[in-house]
């Protein structure tokens, strides 16, 4: 029933993604046929008989429904139908840019998974040999997870195409234009899994066998690979996620690099209003996140092995922190956001002094000013609440949806892995077509698709509680459904993946600023940072202040979530059955 279950999850959600898609141009409220018009020639004029013509070539009168089930039909034999704007076949435009993109992304994959070995290797090291007090990798990979992948992307190809001519700036012609889209990718990716990896790894260090295994004369090398075996199933989910995410979110980065992959192909067909190109690309967006999803869950099982099934998992235990100063790092990180975003309000951000344009830092403007003359402090500052403010409450909700979904993974996967395999932008789109632009809705469009990696690790971590063997005496002595969820599954839960959660929130900051750099989130002249780096990404190389300080900003926030998520270290699945016992 859990299999039927999860896959009729799986079809609902696919089929509810490509309806959404096939009535997009019904649901933005503009004539389809005008906008497929103005995409074939922009200087014809679009009088009501060319558009009665492009109407009935593409059989627009048939209406949405009629135009959606002929589709589907086509579809199933294998025929996703021709481009509305170029008349060419569907099916071979999305084959060419998923294999840009699956190439793109295990490159980025295979970079972010030594990125992540890198990250936790001395946590590693330490605990092997037994001298491990404390994970370290927190500032670091949460400052390599918080770099704006579009900003990155830009960076990349100044600092290693137009100064040092290293590399090919753009272009998909050889295995040198892979090298800088992957790296773009791959490091914020690498900072997501070496920090959860890291963080699994003390708990895992603290549990009995592992102080057995020393007593006995087992090596640090073997075992360090037994605690990585340990450690590793409950973020291979995320793995499976972060892949196809890889795919599917790279649309600024492919963008930026001019690679014909499946997310900018998407973006183009939603800019156009090319119907049967964009359904072709979201469904192979889908395709790809449901296989990934299955591919994670199969080797998550095979890590696990019969212990899973057999419900004799021992659960890590978590040792106390043994840091002195645990709130220092948090604090210098929230005193600089309260210096810089409580001087920045005081200035005004609209303000235009066309004789100071792209002006160096001095004592008038502390951080430069923009192409426009306006003040980059201030601008920082008022954007913090559109940014930092709004990346709050998605999380929040994210975290809240993840708890719900962990709890019942048959039937939220399939919407789980969907929603991870439709990027931000594309969500965006569809979001801004009902809603506008604005910041409502890349709000709506960023907390639709962010709580997916929340979700996979909340199931996780329900899965390997549940089969605990505490839980099975629990349930021997006759202790209730509703007392086990709320003294051992629940606490089990929801402290990790509110950490998570947190270590989340820079990345949908982020989010929100891609979707403001793509123009589909805030609008000028408000002072968002997505939009202000999209702003003064064009002159980064003579004022590279501009651009600088909201990518710092989010840095400087990334390392504020991650030291406050890590203050009250978990104390792990013993305590919590000491907590049951008491109460």
């Amino acid at each position: 029933m859990t299999r039927r279950t999860a896959l009729t999850s799986r079809v609902g959600a696919i089929v509810v993604v490509v309806v959404a898609i096939g009535l997009l141009p019904w649901l933005s409220g503009r004539d389809p046929a005008l906008s497929v018009l103005r995409a074939r020639s922009a200087e014809q004029e679009p009088t009501p008989e060319a558009i009665g013509a492009v109407r009935a070539e593409l059989g627009l009168d048939a209406g949405p429904v009629q135009l959606l089930g002929r589709w589907l039909g086509n579809a199933v034999r294998g025929d996703l139908g021709r481009s509305w704007t170029s008349g060419a076949e569907v099916l071979p435009s999305v084959l060419a840019a998923a294999g840009a993109s699956l190439t793109l992304m295990a490159a980025a994959l295979l970079i972010a998974v030594l990125i992540a070995v890198a990250l936790c290797a001395p946590t590693l090291v330490r605990g092997a040999r037994g001298t491990l007090r404390s994970g370290g990798t927190g500032v670091a990979a949460s400052a390599l997870a918080a770099l704006p992948e579009f900003l990155l992307a830009t960076l990349l190809m100044l600092a290693l195409s137009v100064w040092l001519r290293w590399l090919p700036p753009y272009g998909w012609e050889g295995p040198r234009h892979l090298i800088l889209p992957a790296l773009a990718l791959a490091l914020p990716a690498g900072g997501i899994l070496g920090r959860l990896v890291d963080d699994a790894l003390p708990a895992v260090f603290a549990e009995r066998w592992v102080s057995l295994w020393r007593s006995a004369g087992c090596t640090p090398a073997r075992i360090a690979a037994a605690a990585v075996r340990r450690a590793v199933p409950a973020v291979v989910p995320q793995l499976g996620l972060v892949a196809v995410g890889l795919t599917g979110g790279a649309v600024a980065v492919e963008t930026v690099f001019a690679v014909p992959g499946i997310g900018r192909t998407a973006l183009g067909a939603a800019e156009s209003q090319d119907l049967p190109l964009l359904q072709g690309s979201v469904l192979a967006l889908v395709l790809l996140g449901v296989i990934a999803g299955l591919l994670a869950q199969a080797a998550r099982r095979y890590l696990l092995g019969p212990g899973l099934r057999d419900e004799v998992l021992s659960l890590p235990v978590q040792p106390a922190s043994t840091r002195r100063m645990p709130h220092v790092p948090p604090a210098i990180c929230a005193a600089l956001l309260a210096v810089v975003i409580g001087w920045g309000l005081f200035l005004d951000p609209l303000h235009l002094d066309t004789t100071a344009r792209l002006a160096a830092p001095s004592w008038t403007h502390p951080l430069g000013t923009d192409s426009l003359g306006r003040d980059v402090l201030a601008r920082l500052g008022h954007g913090a609440a559109a940014t930092a403010g709004v990346a709050v409450i998605v999380c929040a909700f994210s975290y809240a949806v993840a708890l719900v979904a962990g709890f019942l993974p048959g039937v939220t996967v399939g919407a789980s892995e969907t929603a991870n395999a439709v990027p931000p932008v594309i969500a965006g789109i569809l979001v801004a077509a009902v809603l506008g632009p604005g910041t409502l809705s890349a709000s709506v469009a960023v907390a639709l698709v962010s709580w997916p990696p929340l979700a996979a690790h909340a199931a996780a971590l329900v899965q390997e509680t549940r089969a605990a063997g505490y839980l099975t005496a629990q349930r021997a002595i006759g202790s209730s459904p509703g007392w086990i969820l709320t003294r051992h599954v629940l606490p089990a839960v929801a402290g990790p993946v509110a950490r998570h959660a947190v270590l989340r929130l820079p990345g949908i900051a982020l989010a929100l600023a891609s979707l403001g750099f793509l123009g589909l989130g805030s609008q000028p002249p408000a002072p968002e940072w997505g939009s202000s780096l999209a702003e003064s990404l064009p002159y980064v190389e003579r004022a590279p202040w501009a651009a600088l300080a909201p990518a710092v900003a989010l840095l400087v926030l990334a390392a504020l979530a991650v030291s406050l998520s890590t203050l009250q270290t978990p104390r792990g699945a013993r305590s919590a059955v000491l907590q049951g016992i008491r109460g």
